[in-house]
């Protein structure tokens, strides 16, 4: 039993990160980096454990400010402020990050092992006769959530990279990688905490734009990164000639 959780805990993980690796086809990252940024996602986990165990201890009257309160600032704001900690230094400075795909790439690999220790932990804690239910659930709506927000925050790491013009919009960039990612997790965990039929038709519309937003970014990268591949290539071969 304890290998089919394991499997249900790693499966989604795992089809994303080879999901994101296809899509990245035209110039892909060094297998090893993307390993590399995996399992320093996994190690985020153990201090966001202990931050959110500090911050569990505050005690709020009000159903309304603790339910914010846990979505926005002991699950988002932890997690996100956390991933973006690890992810600007790292990969800022990587000599592999050389288009704007890129950035997407290592926050999503970053956030997946992040979500894997996440998920193991849920599904190994979870009751046995509904962990399947768990497991599918994270699979269909959580772990691809994750993905979004880091979609989202992989998209500005490259607008503040790439957009050298102007420092008051690179500031701007760098302040949107944190923030947005914390807006769009906090609205996730608020609507689906919330236990009514109103939350969950807005829950559902919630995530079609989230899924519209986070997939037109991933787009505009992706056919750069066409654009770029195709470029080069008729650079170098006009230099053969």
């Amino acid at each position: 039993m304890k290998l089919n959780l394991l499997i249900i805990s790693l499966a989604p993980t795992l089809a994303l990160l080879m999901w994101i690796y296809i899509k990245d086809k035209y110039d892909r990252e060094p297998i090893k980096v993307l390993i590399r940024l995996f399992f320093i996602g996994t190690l985020i986990s153990i201090p966001a454990i202990a931050i959110e165990d500090i911050l569990l201890r505050v005690n709020i009257n009000n159903s309304y400010l603790n339910l914010i309160y846990t979505s926005f600032i002991i699950a988002a704001t932890t997690e996100e402020v956390l991933k973006a900690m690890v992810l600007i230094p790292y990969t800022l400075k990587s000599r592999y990050y050389t288009e704007k795909l890129d950035g997407i790439v290592y926050s999503i690999c970053i956030t997946l092992g992040f979500a894997t220790i996440e998920n193991i932990i849920y599904i190994f804690n979870g009751n046995y006769l509904n962990v399947f239910q768990i497991g599918l659930a994270r699979a269909v709506i959580s772990i691809p959530a994750h993905v979004l927000f880091a979609i989202n925050m992989g998209y500005y790491l490259s607008m503040y990279k790439f957009n050298l013009d102007e420092l008051k919009s690179r500031r701007i960039f760098l302040v949107k990688l944190i923030l947005i990612p914390i807006i769009l997790h906090g609205l996730f965990d608020v609507l689906a905490m919330i236990k009514t039929t109103w939350a969950s038709i807005i829950f559902i519309v919630y995530l079609v734009y989230l899924w519209k937003i986070s997939l037109d970014k991933l787009d505009e990268y992706t056919d750069y990164a066409r654009r770029r591949f195709f470029r080069l290539k008729r650079k170098k071969n006009k230099y053969k000639k």
